[in-house]
């Protein structure tokens, strides 16, 4: 049974489409700049209008409140935002931050946000997100800051949880890194799609 299921989902300029995805399976969408391939994460999110039909394991997302849905549907922005003083205080109460397989020292987490560097934060947000268990994992470009250990050790972990049954959608402009991580592609052209 597919965890995630869209029927004719469509958002600002993207779609509609369909798309299934099956426990631990990992869909790579590719794109040129603009072609909404954020937007199509964010609907799936529901972080931003969409029209059609969304569900998680059958449960329309309707029936469930946002804030549950974007628990167990998780997003990770390419551009993640920080709020707190230190980054240990993103994490929920009591849960380890998974940030040592992540090739990360832990004392980043007694740091302010701002000093930590590009590729840290991006890490960093990886490791927020994981710490809060989703049951889907939406990616926007998760290894675009990195170099290659820190993409091996960021792609390592994921393969982690899919091995778990958590299914992918991975955005990358990296060709190369789709072909590795993803079982299939989505392009998107001018919110059009195209499956291959």
């Amino acid at each position: 049974m597919a965890r995630l299921t869209a029927r004719r989902l469509s958002t600002a300029g993207v779609g509609p489409l369909d798309l299934e995805l099956a426990p631990g399976e990992c869909l790579g969408v590719a794109g040129p700049s603009g072609s909404g391939k954020t937007r199509l994460l964010r609907a799936l999110a529901d972080l931003e209008p969409w029209q059609g039909d969304l569900a998680l394991d059958g449960i329309p997302a309707h029936a469930l409140a946002p804030a549950e849905w974007r628990r167990r549907v998780g997003l990770l922005p390419a551009e993640p935002v920080w709020w707190e003083a230190t980054v240990g205080a993103h994490f929920p109460p009591g849960v380890r931050p998974p940030v040592e397989g992540l090739g990360l020292d832990p004392a980043l987490l007694e740091r302010r946000p701002a000093t930590c560097s590009t590729g840290e934060r991006q890490r960093l947000a990886l490791a927020r997100l994981l710490a809060r268990d989703p049951e889907v994992l939406l990616l926007d470009e998760p290894t675009a800051s990195l170099d290659a250990a820190s993409a091996r050790c960021v792609r390592a972990r994921l393969a982690e949880r899919r091995a778990a049954g958590v299914p992918v959608i991975w955005v990358a402009h990296d060709e190369g890194e789709l072909a590795e991580v993803a079982d299939r592609r989505l392009t998107l052209d001018r919110g059009e799609a195209a499956w291959n």
